[in-house]
């Protein structure tokens, strides 16, 4: 038997055929066709379903459930409450997809169908209580709390990105302030480095390498000079690793998870971001002496996370 595992996105649809033991045998993309609304999206998901099911050479019935992680909040039936980046707002995905593709269909949030892969095939394999953070343009989270996925009463268990971790002096999209997604996001990141370089008082290679175009500006620019002691870079980097220890030691000292995994673009940092955190996060949790708290590392899965834990979310449901 296969599975397939869909990550929806607010600009690509990613899907992937794998087999039971969650090795991706085919994958293809498409654009996101968000303009066509919620019948559009579902109709190409289906399109995408039945592509890959040729690429293949299978029957149908040889394909045991289709998962879809997408970009809100939603609940164990699929009905999406809210998904900004679609549009969407109280949709029944699960329902339509059911009807469209006679197939059984399960979805979740991607953050929490990332985590799901990564306790399957990745950093959290074989371990009972672990929680994933991807740091992107916002902050989002999954977590694996006794060796399952943890979405809360009301899908809202692992909305991470939102934990109020200090005073802001700017709102969060949510509409709170403080948020840690507004302090340790790539989007943060870049906000703040923005800031220091209009304020002029600061030695920065930046400065010649965006040519006073801060549009270039990207999180990838600020960390490989950070690595380098860039000034300005240093002061954004310093910051952003202050806010995400707090927001991760907050973590530590609710959950005690055994692994703390970093995915998402700004992970690209590598051991730099690392070992950063590592330095930084004992100052916040409970235990500061004599005890060791959680490994912090990286996650492994990359791009093909949201397809994997997608895809897996069949056999986590039917456990």
């Amino acid at each position: 038997m296969y599975r397939i595992g869909i990550d929806l996105g607010g600009t690509e649809i990613k899907g992937g055929l794998l087999n039971e033991e969650g090795e991706i045998l085919h994958k293809v993309s498409v654009t996101t066709p968000v303009t066509d609304g919620f019948e559009g999206v579902c109709k190409r998901i289906a399109e995408l379903v039945d592509e890959l099911i040729k690429m293949a050479g299978l029957q149908r019935e040889s394909v045991k459930s289709v998962g879809v992680g997408i970009p809100g909040l939603c609940d164990e039936r699929g009905f999406v409450y809210i998904a900004v980046n679609l549009y969407w707002e109280n949709v029944p995905l699960g329902e339509r997809l059911r009807q469209i593709m006679g197939l059984p269909v399960y979805i979740e949030n991607d953050a929490t169908v990332a985590a799901i892969a990564e306790a399957t095939k990745g950093s959290m394999k074989e371990v009972i209580n672990g929680v994933l953070i991807t740091l992107g343009t916002g902050v989002g989270g999954g977590l694996i709390l006794q060796g399952r996925a943890y979405s809360g009463n009301h899908g809202l268990g692992s909305e991470l990105g939102h934990m109020i971790i200090g005073e802001n002096d700017y709102n969060c999209n949510c509409g709170s302030n403080g948020c840690l997604e507004t302090f340790a996001s790539a989007t943060a990141l870049v906000k703040y480095t923005k800031s220091l370089l209009k304020e002029g008082n600061f030695n920065s290679k930046l400065r010649h390498q965006l040519k006073d175009n801060l549009e270039d500006l990207n999180a990838k620019m600020i960390f490989d000079l950070a690595k380098e002691g860039d000034e300005i870079a240093t002061k954004a980097v310093n910051r952003f690793i202050k806010y995400l220890a707090i927001g991760i030691g907050n973590i530590i000292n609710l959950l005690d998870p055994e692994i703390i995994a970093l995915g998402g673009g700004v992970s690209k940092a590598g051991s730099f971001l690392i070992e950063s955190i590592e330095a930084e996060v004992g100052k916040y949790v409970f235990f500061k002496k004599g005890k060791r708290h959680c490994k912090i590392r990286l996650a492994e899965l990359e791009n093909d996370a949201g397809i994997i834990g997608a895809a897996m979310m069949g056999i986590k449901r039917e456990d």
